[in-house]
């Protein structure tokens, strides 16, 4: 292999900003955010969803409207009866 060309592989944490749900992986993904996890300082990854909060694995349906596209969406397109 040559060397150089490959991205640093370490252990990341992700979480599910929709659940709080956390878990340490290994992933070439880093960011500038980091936590202490078993005396090793990590970088911390937020994901909007994953399987912990998707609605395909939870068989719960949800809204995610971070920038409230949904609610200007209803208003604009919701006729009045």
């Amino acid at each position: 292999m040559k060397s150089g060309i490959h991205p640093k592989y370490h252990k990341v944490l992700f979480i599910d900003s929709a659940t709080q749900e956390e878990w340490v992986t290994r992933s070439t993904m880093t960011s500038k955010e980091t936590r202490e996890v078993d005396g090793e300082q990590i970088p911390v990854i937020k994901l909007d969803i994953s399987s912990c909060s998707h609605p395909f694995w939870t068989g719960t349906m949800r809204e995610l409207d971070a920038d409230g596209k949904i609610d200007r969406f209803r208003r604009r397109y919701m006729t009045k009866k």
